[in-house]
């Protein structure tokens, strides 16, 4: 007689994460429908700077348009990090659960992270800079996410990515983040100047601590 051996079968839902894809290219076509001359702007900036030199002013920051691709841009970073903790065996991938949690905590945060920096700005009495300096940064931080999300979707719909790929993304991410950092100084660079030594503090309690919490948080636990 053939001994037979049973194994259990596991099925991955994936449903979910289709919904949530769709809905990110839904949010997409909305702001191409609704802001169709912003986006086109908006879609050349890596190799124009016509949008930054139309949309500069702070009124824009909480425009329709933003608000759009910002949720578009929190879909796709809470994707690329439940890949990163899959990749670090600390999850799977097709955890919704998990991605609820890594959505609802990055909006706390960065809406946490706004509303301090309005609070010590008025504090400081730089309002307009860091008005303006957000502006850029949430330009720059949207156009890459929306970069991300088709990453995102290969990464998530592909069964054999090698980790090496994920920290080539990560450092790409971060080297781009940074260079958004010097763009933004170099174009505000005037009006910081005037006021530079709360612009300092500026960024050591809102661009650097919160950041490094972070990574001590990740790295004990």
């Amino acid at each position: 007689m053939i001994a037979q051996q049973l194994h259990q079968r596991v099925i991955e839902n994936k449903d979910w994460a289709t919904l949530v894809f769709m809905l990110s290219l839904a949010l997409i076509a909305i702001a191409k429908a609704a802001f169709e001359s912003r986006f086109n702007d908006f879609f050349r900036l890596i190799v124009s700077d016509k949008y930054t030199k139309i949309y500069r002013e702070s009124s824009h920051l909480m425009s329709g348009f933003n608000l759009l691709l910002f949720v578009v841009n929190l879909i796709s970073l809470s994707f690329f990090i439940q890949l990163i903790f899959f990749h670090l065996g600390l999850g799977a991938k097709t955890d919704w659960v998990l991605f609820v949690r890594i959505f609802t905590l990055l909006t706390v945060f960065i809406l946490s992270k706004f509303l301090f920096e309005k609070i010590i700005a008025t504090i400081f009495g730089i309002e307009e800079i860091i008005e303006q300096f957000n502006l850029q940064k949430v330009t720059f931080r949207t156009y890459l996410g929306l970069l991300l999300l088709p990453v995102s979707i290969i990464l998530f719909y592909t069964n054999f990515i090698a980790y090496s790929a994920i920290l080539v993304i990560i450092v790409i991410l971060l080297t781009i983040n940074l260079l958004t950092y010097f763009i933004s100084l170099k174009i505000y660079q005037n009006i910081i100047l005037s006021k530079l030594f709360y612009f300092i503090l500026y960024l050591c309690a809102l661009e650097i601590a919160p950041y490094y919490f972070i990574y001590y948080l990740i790295t004990k636990n």
